[in-house]
């Protein structure tokens, strides 16, 4: 059976183009669950060859959200050539395991909401400053930083 994936959707004239190469057309909109849905479809399914592939009615109706466009570049984007776990892990899990190592297998050693974002806030400022003086020398640091 075919998907809606199988449909390619063109934004500039606002069809659906199915696999044997038929438009579907814009036909009416509608709200269904609070959301603004286009409802398509074409009367040539009737005297297709994979019909039988395609649907069980007279015609194969898509239903396209009319945010949809978002969810498209949001897919288009993670099969994009970098991986985002990839890019996650040499970024963010670096640091926050070296803090984590650093601060042992402990709880945070204050109490309440802002004595831990404090508490926070020095390992991180630690980190930077560490990470800083490896990157660049302590000398530059020193000298960068206004006196």
């Amino acid at each position: 059976m075919y998907v809606k994936a199988d449909f390619k959707y063109d934004a500039a004239r606002d069809v659906y183009i199915c696999p044997t190469g038929d438009e579907l057309t814009y036909r009416y909109t509608r709200e269904e669950d609070g959301l603004k849905v286009r409802r398509y479809w074409t009367n040539e399914c009737q005297h297709c060859p994979v019909q039988s592939r395609c649907t069980t009615g007279k015609e194969r109706r898509i239903t396209r959200w009319e945010y949809e466009h978002l969810v498209d570049e949001m897919r288009d984007r993670l099969r994009s050539d970098a991986d985002p776990m990839t890019l996650r892990r040499s970024t963010v899990e670096h640091p926050f395991g070296t803090i984590k190592a650093w601060m042992g297998v402990t709880h945070f050693l204050t109490r309440r909401l802002r004595g831990v974002r404090t508490e926070m806030a020095l390992n991180v400022l630690a980190y930077n400053i560490k990470r800083m003086v490896a990157l660049i020398g302590i000398r530059r640091l020193m000298a960068a930083i206004p006196g």
